[in-house]
């Protein structure tokens, strides 16, 4: 394998930070935020932050940042590369892991070890939202509204989706205003 290879560069990236997204693609972000902008320089910071942007408002699985990269990096191999490299090994893991899960079994670790996950998932999770608010958020009013729909999240125990219509079309109009 070449390492100037831009397709083997993708895969072996993409397929290791696949094995530590635990809580899924978004947990990732961080990682893939500092390999692609920081690391490599694929992409540049508003390339990045649209890239997830347009990866959250289309359907389909949250994986999509990982097709936009690959695509911005080598084209239509690269999207296909990268999107199977974090795809595949994860998937093949949950399987087996899953299989290993399902047998009977009196042992107390399995439970254990599904705890432990969940605050190490909200906690990637929270890393992934610091780095897109640090790289989208230039305005005074786009960094109030982050933080008052953090802490109103972190506290409320409403549906949280009665703040995305509202936030949508402030954070819309903030950077309408940047842009002039």
């Amino acid at each position: 394998m070449n390492a100037e290879n831009p397709i083997w560069l993708l895969i072996s990236t993409s397929g290791l930070m696949s094995l530590f997204a635990v809580g899924g693609a978004a947990a990732a972000v961080p990682e893939m935020h500092r390999i692609a902008v920081e690391v490599h320089h694929w992409m540049g910071e508003k390339q990045f932050t649209d890239a997830y942007a347009i990866a959250q408002l289309s359907p389909g699985p949250n994986v999509l940042i990982v097709t936009l990269i690959g695509y911005a990096v080598a084209g239509i191999r690269g999207a296909m590369a990268a999107t199977l490299a974090m795809c595949l090994p994860t998937a093949l893991l949950a399987y087996y892991v899953t299989r290993l899960l399902n047998r009977p079994s009196q042992s107390r670790w399995p439970g254990l070890i599904q705890a432990a996950l969940v605050p190490l998932s909200i906690g990637l999770m929270a890393a992934s939202a610091l780095i897109l608010a640090q790289s989208t958020d230039r305005a005074i009013v786009a960094v109030l509204l982050t933080a008052t729909v953090a802490v109103v999240a972190s506290i409320s125990r409403t549906i949280r989706c009665r703040f995305c219509s509202p936030g949508a079309f402030w954070v819309s109009l903030a950077l309408c205003n940047e842009n002039r």
